[in-house]
């Protein structure tokens, strides 16, 4: 599987599977351990999808060397701050029945909105990540949903930088500035809903680019990002549709990914990290 390289120089396979919404039990296992046969080797999970057990046992029943797979959960939002944020991450260990994950990281950035310290309690939180990845429990570690100043706030009390930040991304929902703030302080963006949760499929702009390479719009979805090197986690419980979602072997042109670019905004989720309040 293809990788990138995080600034730590850890390698990350450029497609993961994402388990949100995969309910724990039998759901999230057999599509976990479906999607680890079928030659997944990164997956991604958080403490909030309450589906680690499930992910921890499809690993093991795997039979694959826990070093060939790169795990990855989250610490959520009711955890923030050093001493919860150390507890929460012992816990998901213990539910993912591993010793260490790959990547560790922050789900949602404390906003000002409903925090009077917001800033204070990001800085908080993010000192007990630079711990935990000190300790080696974590491979690496960084943030979701950080827009270009929640970043700016986390580097001036950073020893580490954030390697990872994992947003909404996917055609019709760009965040161009942070993805370029992203990819000049050499933090990887992940993309979740890269495929704008099937909001953006039926798009024309996608539908004659598909028709073009004789592919899905969801494969045009997938390598518009991957050819902007943005890691892509897609999730499915559909035996064919996680094998559709890691063979992607077209090659959009620049004209293409310009003019997916290029398309007005569409899909969005509605979820601002400066507006949240859950």
């Amino acid at each position: 599987m293809k990788t990138f390289k995080l600034s730590n120089e850890v390698l990350i396979p450029q497609v993961g599977f994402g388990t949100y919404k995969l309910t724990e039990g039998e759901e999230c296992y057999k599509s976990t351990k479906n999607a680890l046969a079928i030659g997944y080797r990164h997956i991604d999970t958080a403490a909030v999808y309450e589906n680690e057990v499930s992910v921890g046992r499809a690993i093991v029943d795997s039979g694959i060397d826990r070093k060939e797979i790169f795990l990855t959960t989250k610490v959520w939002n009711s955890d923030r701050g050093y001493e919860n944020t150390m507890k929460a991450f012992e816990e998901s260990l213990k539910r993912l029945n591993v010793d260490y994950v790959d990547l560790y990281l922050v789900h949602w950035p404390a906003n000002a909105q409903q925090f009077s310290n917001s800033k204070e309690l990001n800085a908080s939180t993010w000192k007990a990540m630079e711990e935990i990845y000190k300790s080696g429990k974590a491979k690496a570690i960084g943030v979701s949903n950080f827009l270009v100043h929640h970043l700016n706030d986390l580097f001036e009390s950073c020893t580490v930088k954030p390697m990872v930040n994992q947003i909404e991304f996917h055609p019709g929902y760009i965040q161009k500035e942070t993805v370029a703030f992203c990819q000049q302080n050499a933090i990887l963006v992940q993309a979740w809903s890269p495929l704008g949760r099937g909001r953006v499929l039926n798009h024309p702009v996608l539908e004659k680019i598909a028709q073009k390479h004789e592919s899905s719009t969801s494969a045009v979805c997938l390598q518009f990002a991957l050819q902007q090197g943005i890691c892509v986690l897609p999730k499915s419980a559909t035996k064919e549709r996680i094998v559709a979602n890691l063979a992607t072997n077209i090659e959009l042109t620049s004209e293409e990914i310009e003019q997916i670019r290029s398309m007005e905004e569409v899909g969005f989720s509605g979820l601002n990290p400066d507006t949240v309040t859950f």
